[in-house]
């Protein structure tokens, strides 16, 4: 039975930071399944950012270098470090294996406000 738990969410000033953590159980195969994807109040949910297999990390144009992911292997466990936050970045963020059918966590709230 795969799991993904999202961690670290929270209320933060604009300008602020956070990490988000999602830890994987199960057999998701490659730590680069995970991907982690937001929704914001009255919006679709949109893709975030991703590793694709190689390594190398991927994220959405609208964030302008502003996230960073990381990984530790060894815990299944996927980051996502938030910087210089903006009132736009507010949403439930989530983590997913396997795409859109697949498999999702409960999501972690991000509000940035002052």
């Amino acid at each position: 039975q795969i799991q993904l738990v999202e961690s670290g969410g929270g209320l933060v000033q604009p300008g602020g930071s956070l990490r988000l953590s999602c830890a994987a159980s199960g057999q998701i195969g490659s730590i680069y399944n995970i991907k982690w994807y937001r929704q914001s109040p009255g919006k679709q949910r949109e893709w975030v950012a991703r590793f694709w297999s190689d390594g190398t990390p991927q994220y959405a144009d609208y964030l302008k270098g502003r996230f960073t992911i990381s990984h530790e292997n060894a815990k299944k466990t996927m980051h996502l470090q938030l910087n210089n936050l903006k009132p736009e970045d507010t949403a439930v963020y989530y983590c997913n294996v396997f795409g859109e059918s697949g498999y999702w966590g409960q999501g972690t709230q991000v509000t940035v406000s002052s």
